[in-house]
């Protein structure tokens, strides 16, 4: 009779904050992803929660390469016939630059219950402060 082992999830959930201004927008989601997955640890388990919360500080200074800062589009759809906005990402940055970051790590994110549970462990702030200094969080390099 063969059984399932479920690892016991005794390990602390740490806090870390990262800095985004200056970031490349690809290469810091991926690092935030993994955190949030909780790839960084030996007790990763893919179907299970084993991440950390991280906090990314100064969103609207986030950078792309190239020519992605009026090439990019970012699509939203009310639902109603001919309800399809269209923003580049320089219009999007200057109205909600929370949004830039936390689309591009929704997207590295598992589907299902599991990403949506880990995406409520990011917190995304466009400017230097957060209201998480309680939690002490790490200061986590990109």
């Amino acid at each position: 009779m063969n059984k399932t082992q479920v690892p016991s999830l005794i390990t602390s959930q740490s806090w870390y904050v990262i800095d985004a201004k200056n970031q490349k927008l690809g290469r810091m989601s991926t690092h935030i992803s993994n955190i949030l997955r909780g790839k960084n640890k030996p007790s990763y388990t893919p179907y299970l929660d084993t991440g950390d919360y991280v906090i990314v500080i100064n969103s609207s200074e986030v950078s792309v390469s190239g020519n992605k800062t009026t090439q990019k589009l970012y699509r939203r759809h009310s639902g109603q016939p001919g309800g399809l906005k269209v923003e580049t990402f320089e219009q999007l940055q200057t109205r909600l630059p929370n949004r830039i970051v936390e689309k591009s790590v929704k997207g590295m994110l598992p589907k299902g219950p599991l990403g949506r549970k880990l995406f409520t462990k990011l917190k995304v702030y466009p400017g230097p402060s957060h209201p998480h200094a309680a939690q002490k969080p790490q200061e986590y390099m990109v």
